[in-house]
């Protein structure tokens, strides 16, 4: 959710003691009743009440009806305003800008203390996009099942923060961290641009070797960034020096995927050299080769862990990590199922269309009697019974009579299509020879044709895939067309 602060001068003592309570009740319960607020915030019930309702109306709390109670539960809102609150007692914040950034798994505020020093606040939203099938998939944390995301966003503000410091200490080119709260962490703000926007660089092979020296750096010292691409590195606006950000994700060299994680840091940014600035090098960083070269008494993951990042709580991250990668590809493989079993629907119903057509043909044109026999005008269509039975009329030469009735009838060199004992679907289909076939011909082509772009249409406006997608852009942000162009406003 986006961050509001407007009500935050406006929130008073007791409304943060209950909002306070909520989130102390979380840690047990999914749900915290109201009485379990009323006994830890040590408030009267009434005033209680009446507190809850105004946090509800401001979206800080909401109330959920369980079937064996009813209570509410904290929200990121709420957790926000518990971080700020804290942070302004600390005189490390006092008031909030604009947002320049927004992730997947968090947001960027622009911020300033009392002196007017501007800083960056950067808020973890972890489970935001994938929660609701990381729930389905995988309980990870036992008994905390509704405030795990955001206790997951807690660790992660804890585990940048820890990695941050230490790499700031050591003289990495990283942000200066400034305060932690909760599943926030406020940072120094850097005049720089990110090196996704930058389309041109005056020695684009000076800054491919400083990047890999900072991958080199990383892992002389123990760690692998994890995550080291053009959206996590910033470049200065005055000195063009590259800076780091985004460190949730970083790994110890120990880790049994550290190779690998190191790998596709470095084909990030041999990839993105080569689309960008047409730069491609034969010399990058291997790993065996990097951790022999590296120092041995100096290794940061110990110095971040004997910090207060424990294992348990890096395990506990990876876990989520995983959880969240799995929910992604079951609803990868969800979505394409749902399209294949779309796809198949969209076929029968477009054969069982077809079909209906040509029965519909087919029963037309057996109605009208086909191909008519080519009678001379002075004889009829067919013969009656008494006429081709000659035994039973009363003519004295029967024998005679036949004849005639032969001599009268023109016999054609092609047979009659509409006497054939194959079924109507299951016959030839010849040429026309007459003018009267060639206008049947020509309106059964505009019915068929007719119904084939009635299909379409009902297909595409119908079916539960442009139901689905409506309204949706297509294609990603980048992709997306967002100008007005002078010939479609004017059209």
């Amino acid at each position: 959710m986006k961050l509001d602060a407007t009500d935050l001068r406006y929130v008073t003592s007791e409304e943060f003691r209950v909002l306070t309570a909520v989130e102390m009740g979380s840690k047990n319960h999914e749900v915290v009743p109201l009485t379990l607020i009323t006994q830890i915030s040590g408030l009267r019930n009434g005033g209680v009440n009446k507190l809850v309702g105004s946090l509800a109306k401001r979206n800080l709390v909401s109330r959920v009806q369980n079937a064996k109670y009813d209570g509410y539960r904290l929200t990121y809102g709420g957790y926000d305003y518990l971080a700020m609150r804290a942070m302004s007692k600390r005189d490390t914040m006092t008031s909030v800008g604009n947002q320049i950034g927004v992730g997947k798994e968090s947001d960027i505020y622009i911020v300033a203390n009392a002196e007017g020093e501007e800083m960056v606040l950067k808020l973890h939203r972890l489970g935001r996009v994938s929660f609701r099938t990381i729930k389905q998939n995988r309980d990870y944390l036992g008994k905390r099942k509704s405030a795990s995301w955001m206790y997951m966003s807690r660790l992660a503000a804890q585990k940048e923060w820890a990695f941050m410091k230490i790499l700031y200490e050591h003289k990495f080119p990283v942000p200066r961290p400034i305060d932690q709260v909760r599943h926030t962490i406020l940072m120094e703000f850097i005049d720089a641009y990110p090196l996704r926007q930058v389309a041109e660089v005056e020695n684009p092979g000076k800054l491919y070797s400083s990047l890999m020296d900072i991958i080199v750096r990383f892992a002389q010292a123990g760690l692998i960034h994890g995550d080291y691409n053009e959206f996590n590195i910033l470049i200065r606006r005055d000195t063009g020096v590259p800076v780091v950000i985004d460190f949730p994700q970083m790994v110890s060299t120990s880790h049994p995927n550290a190779e690998w994680y190191f790998n596709r840091d470095v084909e990030c940014i041999r990839r993105f050299f080569k689309r960008r600035f047409r730069y491609e090098s034969n010399l990058y960083p291997r790993f065996k080769r990097t951790l022999s070269e590296g120092e041995t008494d100096f290794k940061l993951d110990v110095m971040v862990e004997a910090s207060g990042f424990t294992k348990k709580d890096q395990k506990t991250l990876d876990e989520y990590m995983e959880a969240v990668r799995e929910g992604e590809g079951d609803n990868d493989s969800g979505e394409e199922d749902e399209e294949e079993v779309e796809e198949e629907e969209e076929e029968e119903e477009v054969a069982n269309q077809q079909e209906e057509v040509e029965a519909n043909q087919h029963n037309e044109a057996d109605s009208t009697g086909g191909r008519p026999l080519s009678l001379s005008p002075s004889s009829t269509p067919r013969a009656s019974h008494s006429q081709l039975n000659p035994l039973e009329s009363g003519n004295a030469d029967p024998i005679a009579e036949v004849e005639e009735q032969l001599a009268e009838l023109v016999i054609l060199d092609e047979p009659n299509r509409s006497l054939s004992r194959s079924p109507p679907n299951s016959r030839p289909s010849s040429p026309s020879r007459s003018e009267p076939d060639s206008e049947n011909d020509v309106k059964t082509k505009v019915q068929h044709d007719l119904s084939k772009r009635r299909a379409q249409q009902q297909r595409k406006y119908h079916s539960k895939r442009s139901i689905r997608n409506a309204g949706r852009p297509q294609g990603s942000k980048a992709k997306q067309d967002k100008k007005i162009r002078r010939d479609q406003f004017w059209e």
